[in-house]
């Protein structure tokens, strides 16, 4: 059984950075395309990013591009998102999630675990 836990969150200001982890057990974790969505109050759960089996390519959502880094780490099972230059709309609980299919899934449906996800709060 597959269990991703992510940790790191907490309350920034506008401006600052914030590095999330999360980490994958039961499997092979190279195995697996990561990504990071995030869900804000009252709206649906957003793609913010993935990165491939291997590290070496990564896609993000507009929103985010410039601004946070995707990166894992296949001998610690760890994937992390960099965030910085955090804004107020960053604001949401974020969630990883582990895809054994080909890369660049952004959609919800693509990914097959999720995380219990992590709150980010950033005040203005």
């Amino acid at each position: 059984q597959v269990q991703l836990v992510e940790s790191g969150g907490g309350l920034v200001q506008a401006g600052g950075s914030l590095r999330l982890s999360c980490a994958l057990s039961g499997r092979t974790f190279s195995r697996y395309v990561m990504g990071w969505f995030r869900q804000a109050p009252g709206k649906e759960r957003e793609f913010v990013g993935t990165i491939s089996r291997d590290g070496g390519t990564s896609d993000y959502a507009d929103s985010v591009k410039g601004r946070f880094t995707i990166s894992r780490d296949n001998t610690k099972n760890t994937v992390y998102l960099q965030m910085d230059s955090l804004k107020p709309e960053d604001t949401a609980v974020y969630y990883c999630a582990a895809d054994f299919g080909v890369f660049g899934g952004v959609t919800e449906r693509r990914y097959d675990y999720w995380g219990q996800g992590t709150q980010v709060t950033v005040s203005s």
